[in-house]
């Protein structure tokens, strides 16, 4: 069975950091690339990250570049994405999305596989 389980959600103070991962169960990761999207309380999913299957190109929306960073170790079939200086304006579901193709996107239809989604809250 196809599975993405984003972990490592969670409250955090204006400033803080959290790191999220991305496993994969029933696929190898290795020939997919990896997007990152949140969605806030009445707006739309929006990209906010994405690497390519070898883990050479990667995209940053520009709300988050700076901040946050992407990055994928295939032995583990995992993916993360390491957020810093975080913001109240970053509070969101993230999901994790799988695409398998080795051009990067950050078009939620271009993604094949998605997992659930981790709650991250920015606030004092």
């Amino acid at each position: 069975q196809v599975q993405l389980v984003e972990s490592g959600g969670g409250l955090v103070q204006p400033g803080g950091s959290l790191r999220l991962s991305c496993a994969a169960s029933g696929f190898t990761l290795d020939y997919y690339t990896i997007g990152w999207f949140r969605q806030a309380p009445g707006k739309e999913r929006e990209g906010v990250s994405c690497i390519s299957s070898s883990g050479g190109s990667t995209y940053y929306a520009d709300s988050v570049k700076g901040r946050f960073t992407i990055s994928r170790d295939n032995g583990k079939n995992t993916v993360y994405l390491q957020m810093n200086s975080l913001k109240p304006e970053d509070t969101a579901v993230y999901y994790c999305a799988a695409r398998q193709s080795t051009i990067l996107s950050r078009l939620l239809n271009d993604y094949d596989y998605w997992g659930r989604g981790t709650q991250v809250t920015v606030s004092s």
